[in-house]
């Protein structure tokens, strides 16, 4: 199977009722003198171009596995119904989370959701880490902070320009993904340059944090000094594996890693400021996230006692404490030793204190965009026990961040299904697709879904017990009366830093 492109033709392979076009270069390699650059055109190439196998993934410290890493990364992956319709199909544009650290397009397969729905399927890689988001005077004349996010629009224009070759509709374009993705699209949502190349947009378990210049340029200059170098030539000069092995502290934890860096031309507002000001792209949106989102990164507190538990809430909520204690006692969760971790997890998920993701924070977000949008849609993905490894003896994952995505996306988990989990996974398989396809998740067949502005969520279930549930119901499960009567802010530390703090040790 041979397409065309604008740079030269492209031959894929097919099976199982898919085409798949991998490894398409969507820009110029961000090597050399392009390190640290706003992405360039591909160059063209003579041929045809094998597209049988996925381009090298971005460099990042935490590879998982696959094709191997490279500071020439940037690919993109393209999965189409073999059977080619007369009418061009819609187009869902993911992109891969990760933290803006790890990740790669190939890490999720396109091609259940472009079988079941008739729908083209974009996967993309995009720099990550010091290469994807280093902010420092100097570095470059546009997008310090932000090459990973222009990367993404860079893959959106090449969508533009090409779908329609592989069968797709570049009129409709949905941007998706899942955590740093999630973060990703609500970024390009409030980001004016990439307005018009995209009609709709689905958020997984993210959100819309940023960085101020001021904050990404310090984080800069404590990378520079751990990579010791006084400029940003020094920088220009090393070799990426040097770069890479220097950014352990940049790329930090889940609450302190790189994020789009606001109060730029790509990115004049932080998102959470354009989504509450109307000033974020109004298209239909399908977001949401899962029911435990936090309870893994509360492993740090498996163990804690009573009074280390009450001296963390102490340290977080200060003179808040007394009250966030009452309503999450350590008794309610005790005679367990992750007593504590559950804790954490219920009034860290409730209070969204994980950069707004989940619980009530979140809840409000749904609320902002469907305040302008009148066809958006919230879920809560309430799985008691989907398939997680890894997780310790005796701990009770329940459905933690990203649990939801091989309900989505076939992967080992996806083999560990219960009967009930496999019908829901058809279900969420059809609702994304049916959103991709018309801006509205209702699917024949499945559980009405109304949108947020109804009043209404959906709490997708396993065997068949998806059902809509009022938005007060969402409230009273996450204590929102409560958290909405506080003032608060995100969690300032890392997990284990705050559990270090308050005595909890681990050997």
């Amino acid at each position: 199977m041979t397409v065309p492109t604008d740079k030269g033709p492209v031959a894929g392979a097919s099976a199982d009722g898919v085409d798949r076009f991998l490894g398409i270069p969507y820009a110029a390699p961000p090597v050399g003198a392009r390190r640290w650059q706003p992405p360039a055109p591909a160059a063209a190439w003579t041929g045809t171009r094998a597209a049988t196998a996925p381009g090298s993934r971005c460099l990042q410290l935490r590879d998982s596995g696959g094709p191997g890493t490279s500071e020439d990364c940037l690919y993109l992956n393209v999965h189409t119904p073999a059977h080619r319709t007369s009418r061009p199909l819609p187009v869902l544009f993911w992109i891969h989370g990760g933290g803006f650290s790890a990740g790669s397009g190939d890490g999720e397969d396109g091609s259940r959701i472009a079988e079941a729905n008739d729908v083209v399927v974009v996967t993309i890689n995009y720099r990550l880490g010091v290469f994807g988001f280093l902010d420092l005077p100097g570095l470059s004349e546009r997008g310090a902070g932000n090459y990973g996010l222009l990367d993404q629009q860079a893959a959106l224009r090449w969508t533009q320009r090409n779908i329609g070759a592989f069968g797709g509709d570049a009129g409709r374009v949905t941007i998706a993904g899942e955590s740093a993705g999630g973060h990703s699209v609500c970024a390009l949502l409030a980001s004016p340059p990439a307005r018009g190349l995209f009609s709709g947009a689905i958020i997984q378990s993210g959100g819309c944090p940023s960085h101020t210049v001021g904050q990404a340029v310090a984080r800069g200059k404590k990378y520079a000094a751990a990579a010791g170098c006084a400029d940003t030539s020094c920088l220009r000069a090393k070799p990426a594996g040097e770069l890479l092995a220097s950014g352990a502290e940049f790329v930090g934890g889940i609450l302190s890693g790189p994020l789009p860096v606001s109060g730029v031309p790509e990115l004049p507002l932080p998102p959470s400021e354009a989504v509450r000001t109307g000033r974020a792209a109004n298209v239909p949106l399908l977001i949401g996230h899962t029911r435990d989102e936090v309870r893994q990164w509360a492993l740090p507190f498996a163990g804690a006692t009573k009074a280390q538990y009450e001296r963390a809430v102490r340290i977080e909520f200060g003179a808040r404490a007394d009250a966030v204690l009452a309503h999450y006692p350590y008794s309610a969760y005790g005679g367990d030793p992750y007593a504590a971790t559950y804790a954490f997890s219920a009034l860290w998920g409730d209070s969204s204190v994980f950069y707004g993701l989940g619980g009530c924070q979140y809840h409000d977000l749904a609320g902002e965009f469907a305040s302008r949008q009148p066809r958006t849609y919230f879920y809560e993905f309430d799985d008691p026990h989907p398939p997680v490894g890894g997780s310790p003896s005796g701990f009770d994952p329940g459905a933690p961040h990203a649990s939801e995505m091989a309900y989505l996306f076939p992967s080992a988990a996806s083999q560990l299904f219960s009967p009930g989990q496999r019908q829901l996974s058809t279900e969420m398989v059809r609702y994304w697709g049916s959103f991709v396809k018309h801006g509205d998740p209702a699917t024949a067949g499945h559980a009405a879904w109304p949108s947020y502005r109804a009043g209404k969520y959906m709490s997708l279930l396993p065997g068949g017990e998806s059902r809509a549930l009022t938005s007060g119901v969402y409230a009273a499960r996450h204590q929102c009366a409560f958290w909405d009567s506080l003032d608060y802010g995100w969690l300032p530390v890392n997990p284990d830093q705050l559990a270090a703090q308050a005595g909890v040790l681990h050997s």
